[in-house]
């Protein structure tokens, strides 16, 4: 009986799991369309069908990534430390999307589901900081939401690019440093 069709399950899906193992274990450079058809057992043209190419590809695993960091934060929702640490847990457990989330130069950074998807993940973040002082004054949420964003971000971005190994301030889990380091902030 002859194949009359071809069905690999959710080949978009699986191109970007391919997408981000490939650039949590060898950096986003090293990605190409082909060679991702490859890892991924599609043919070459695969990815180029779903993604346009390289930066709709990455815009993609971006989106996604915003959308799972978003989810993180919100089920953390009402106490910013728990919101802190879930956004570096994020960064650990999802390092190839990490890797490009925030690289505006890799993606099509004018897609509307990336505008949504990292205004979603931004609020809940914002809303994690909010907490802490509700009756503040606007301007005072603003930079105590951008000073945790930097801290939290900072953070991820040491331990993900391995400036934290042997280092003596590395004394522990990624996890149990975070929870640390937030119980030590006071963003008044």
């Amino acid at each position: 009986m002859a194949k009359t069709g071809y069905h690999h399950g959710d080949l978009r899906a699986t191109i970007l799991a391919a997408a981000a193992d490939q650039i949590a274990t060898e950096g986003v450079d090293t990605l190409s369309l082909r060679g991702l058809a490859r890892r991924a057992g599609v043919s070459h043209a695969a990815p180029a069908h779903h993604f346009g190419d390289r930066a709709g590809l990455l815009t993609a695993l971006a989106i996604d990534g915003f959308g799972l960091l978003a989810t993180r934060l919100e089920a953390a929702a009402g106490d910013f430390r728990e919101v802190a640490v879930a956004y570096i847990t994020f960064a650990l457990h999802y390092p190839g999307h990490f890797e490009v989330m925030f690289r505006r130069e890799l993606l099509h950074a004018d897609n509307p589901e990336l505008t949504a998807a990292r205004e979603r993940s931004g609020a809940a973040l914002r809303d994690g900081v909010t907490t802490l002082r509700p009756d503040d004054t606007p301007q005072h949420h603003r930079d105590a939401q951008l000073a945790a964003w930097s801290l939290v971000h900072g953070f991820a971005s040491l331990w993900h690019e391995g400036a934290l190994v042997d280092s003596s301030l590395a004394d522990d889990t990624p996890e149990a440093l975070a929870r640390r380091m937030v119980a030590t902030i006071d963003f008044r």
